[in-house]
């Protein structure tokens, strides 16, 4: 199984994926963690913000996740992956593809702003910092269709969402372990 998460910056995708980690690495379902933050800046140094980056972006992460998958590690994508063309072709590219939207209302990022991108992203146009391809604020999110689980991190306690993903994981792993 692949969990591809979809969400806006800010969302709490790797905050829940580290939580859902941390509960698995005491029992016989080995989940792996491929950040998008993480990967940008090592495997993917090379991709801007245009739609066709954002496109190979996901789908060189879904390839590692597909390599993962192979040896019946669980990994989770936790990446913006804002739209949905690229998320069906990761669904139809590999086998047992699971999309989960982390979803948090703009309002809530904008609150949180754990990157202080959200306040560049809303400076008046011709300031110096401003930031153009922020995601959800001047770069389009496509809501996902039909995503097989939505977590509304603005919501519940990082507990709850963590439990949420943890009783899918469960349900859906066990055929594949």
């Amino acid at each position: 199984m692949i969990i591809q998460f979809c969400g806006l910056s800010g969302s709490g995708k790797t905050t829940l994926a580290k939580k859902v980690k941390k509960h698995f690495d005491a029992t016989p379902i080995n989940i792996e963690i491929i950040d998008g933050d993480e990967y940008r800046n090592n495997l993917c140094k090379d991709l801007g913000f245009s739609k066709e980056d954002r496109h190979t972006n996901i789908r060189r992460l879904a390839f590692v996740a597909g390599k993962l998958a192979k040896y019946k590690v669980v990994p989770i994508i936790c990446a913006i992956s804002p739209y949905e063309e690229i998320r069906k072709e990761i669904a139809t590219s590999y086998p047992d593809v699971k999309t989960i939207f982390i979803k948090c209302s703009l309002a809530e990022l904008i609150h949180r702003d754990t990157k202080g991108m959200y306040a560049k992203a809303l400076l008046p146009d011709g300031h110096a910092d401003k930031i153009k391809n922020l995601t959800g604020v001047n770069d389009p999110f496509e809501i996902p269709e039909s995503p097989d689980l939505t977590i509304e991190t603005d919501e519940e306690s990082p507990e709850e969402s963590a439990q949420k993903l943890i009783d899918f994981i469960e349900k859906n792993a066990k055929a594949n372990l």
